[in-house]
């Protein structure tokens, strides 16, 4: 098997989506649920003439607080992993010989003889042995490391997208805005359900249920709180 084979067969994992994945399905899941929460909440509390209004400050204020939490969130991700490069750095160059060891015991455990993993370790520092205990004894992998601006940026895309689900059912209903917030809404969780299992090849049914199930239950509560609110005239 040649390089270019196992490059192509590499392609089929999906470790190296994870960085960016999980801030793209929690961003559409988020500005999908909260856009047509605030807007349902709204008209159940009989305030229609401000539910595009509504609709527009929540996407806007929405994207750049997911983006700003996500990019926080995962540079304190990154800091960490930086850190841990440091310390395994000086521990190196401070104590050569039991980092050698360290690592020749975690093969190992994993099934080598001792002989064998001692030859590998070797190696490993023959090349570079910095990149050798980050992989194998602290679990830092390129692809899987934390990238805060690329979670950010898709985590506020995917909220606007989400978001403009529901504006646009409000804004194309003639009548019963309600109505058609609920089934755009409805829709657009399907739709995320949908493209997060095909990126994640996850099970689609099983996805599609989880997404759409959290998001109306998200949806409902909101619309109860704004139909209560409605009542009390407040």
């Amino acid at each position: 098997m040649g390089l270019e084979d196992v490059q192509m067969r590499n392609l089929e994992h999906r470790a190296n989506r994870a960085g960016w994945l999980r801030a793209a399905v929690l961003g559409s899941n988020d500005g999908l649920v909260s856009t047509a929460s605030l807007m349902i909440g709204i008209a159940a509390a009989n305030k229609s003439e401000f539910l595009i209004t509504a609709g527009l400050a929540g996407i806007a204020a929405g994207s750049m607080s997911m983006a700003v939490g996500e990019y926080v969130s995962v540079k304190s991700q990154n800091d960490i992993e930086k850190s841990d490069r440091d310390i395994e750095i000086k521990q190196l160059a401070i104590d050569p010989e039991g980092e050698f060891e360290e690592l020749v015991d975690i093969y190992v455990q994993r099934g080598l003889t001792e002989e064998l993993a001692k030859q590998v370790v070797t190696s490993m520092h023959k090349k570079d042995a910095l990149e050798a205990h980050l992989r194998d004894e602290l679990g830092h992998f390129d692809h899987t490391r934390a990238r805060p601006v690329q979670a950010g940026v898709a985590s506020a895309i995917a909220f606007t997208a989400g978001g403009l689900v529901p504006l646009i059912g409000a804004l194309i209903a003639t009548s019963n805005q309600v109505g058609a917030i609920l089934l755009f809404t409805a829709i657009g969780l399907v739709a995320a359900g949908y493209i997060s299992a095909k990126i994640a090849a996850s099970p689609l049914l099983k996805t599609i249920v989880r997404i759409f199930l959290g998001g109306a239950l998200g949806v409902a509560i909101t619309a109860g709180i704004g139909w209560l609110v409605g009542l009390t005239g407040v």
